[in-house]
């Protein structure tokens, strides 16, 4: 519980302060606007991978197999643009909130993001034995 509420807090502040440093993102909002954003965000973050996860499966399963051939090789090289789709399906959703003009500038925002993900998912949890 403590990782989810720290990475919505950061991913918030990322909404604030550093995305807007991005050339091409433009955040307009104050930082309860950024946490409704970064709640949407972790929404569509969860469809976009599950999406890429099922669209993955049915191309295995469909040819056998045969599709793995690529498809790793795909994730390998490209799971960080998963976020930057997300940011660009937040910015279609609240367009008044966030802007994002071109993939470039998504592109270098999903770094970002993944970024915070990758901070918040090495805050090691307490245990209560």
């Amino acid at each position: 519980m403590f990782r989810v509420v720290l990475r919505l807090l950061l991913t918030a502040l990322a909404f604030c302060f550093l995305l807007p440093l991005i050339p091409g993102i433009d955040f307009h909002g104050d930082f309860g606007a950024a946490l409704v954003i970064a709640v949407l965000f972790a929404v569509m973050s969860f469809f976009v991978d599950l999406a890429a996860v099922l669209l993955s499966a049915v191309l295995t399963i469909s040819s056998l197999g045969m599709a793995l051939l690529w498809i790793i090789p795909l994730w390998v090289l490209g799971f960080w643009l998963l976020p930057a789709v997300a940011l660009m399906a937040v910015s279609d959703f609240l367009p008044s909130y966030l802007t994002v003009n071109g993939w470039m500038a998504a592109i270098g925002g999903g770094l970002v993001m993944l970024l915070v993900g990758a901070i918040t998912s090495s805050i090691p949890t307490q245990r209560t034995d």
